[in-house]
């Protein structure tokens, strides 16, 4: 066995860690269009962690750059279910960014993202989210297809560089630790409630397209305030109620059955579109490669 001892990551010497199969629960779903409405959710769970707040705060360009930064972090994430070879890479790649990212976090503790305390808690997040938005969203998973899943989340872990005592290994052990961390560690930090908040500035993003950059330039006040709305609703609506309540976000039955609406409308409607408008682009090739025979 060889250690990576900058980032904790253990892998069989020469071999890099596998992407979820295809045709697995993450296969599926992390490539559909409806999943892109699930990451603020996961993403601000990620920040109320003390020393991820920190570090996001100190360090990220989502204040002057939200719009590219979001789009780099999709096209990470879909590397690592849809990359093949690339997977690996891309993980690799991530950690090499992370490398230089310490502080002190809302607690006044010394922190480096790379602590599989903090960076473990960064990939755990998506797992809850990705159950409970998917009760509304796709369909309710069995326990058989909960497990799977999880088990696909440690082979996204592991492609993270997470060593698999950083990680609980089993969705029974998961539940206890997730709580946990609710309970102890996770408070409404100040990204946190920038990333809800509905008043804040947000740049304008960037087109190619003439007349689309115009339209912008005219209608970006409403425009703004609209997205940001809608973030807010489906950032609260898609969490975890647990995490909600942690977080002291207010969830009306009016919101919920908003979104229930919202979300039953999606999951009727977007089965039916052709591929090509279903899925994210490395998904739609992802899946094109396997139909071909070729990785």
């Amino acid at each position: 066995m060889s250690t990576d001892t900058t980032t904790g990551a253990t892998a069989v010497r020469g071999r890099d860690p596998e992407p979820p199969p295809p045709g697995g629960v993450l296969w599926t779903t992390a490539g559909d269009i409806r999943s892109l409405l699930t990451l603020p959710a996961a993403f601000t769970l990620q920040v109320a962690h003390p020393a991820v707040g920190a570090g996001v705060d100190q360090y990220s360009v989502f204040r002057t750059d939200p719009w590219g930064r979001g789009e780099r972090s999709l096209r990470s994430v879909q590397l690592w279910v849809y990359g093949g070879d690339e997977a690996a890479a891309e993980g690799r790649r991530v950690r090499r960014l992370h490398k230089e990212i310490q502080g002190t976090d809302t607690r006044g503790r010394r922190y480096h993202s790379l602590d599989p305390a903090c960076y473990a808690w960064v990939h755990a997040t998506g797992f809850p989210v990705a159950l409970h938005s998917g009760r509304y969203l796709f369909r309710r998973i069995t326990p058989a297809q909960e497990r799977l899943l999880y088990r696909e989340w440690l082979q996204v872990g592991r492609i993270l560089g997470l060593r698999d005592r950083d990680m609980p290994q089993t969705v029974e052990e998961f539940w206890p630790y997730y709580r946990r961390m609710l309970a102890e560690e996770i408070e409404p930090t100040k990204v946190a409630r920038e990333l809800l908040a509905t008043d804040t500035d947000l740049p304008r993003p960037e087109v190619a397209s003439p007349a689309l950059r115009l339209l912008l330039r005219i209608g970006w006040p409403l425009l703004r305030t609209a997205y940001l709305r809608f973030r807010a609703f489906v950032t609260v609506g898609y969490m975890p109620p647990d995490a909600r309540a942690v977080l002291g976000l207010e969830w009306t039955p009016a919101q919920e059955r908003a979104l229930r609406r919202m979300s039953t409308a999606l999951r009727i409607l977007v089965p039916l579109l052709p591929e090509r408008l279903r899925y994210l682009p490395l998904a739609r090739a992802a899946r094109a490669r396997r139909r071909a025979g070729t990785r």
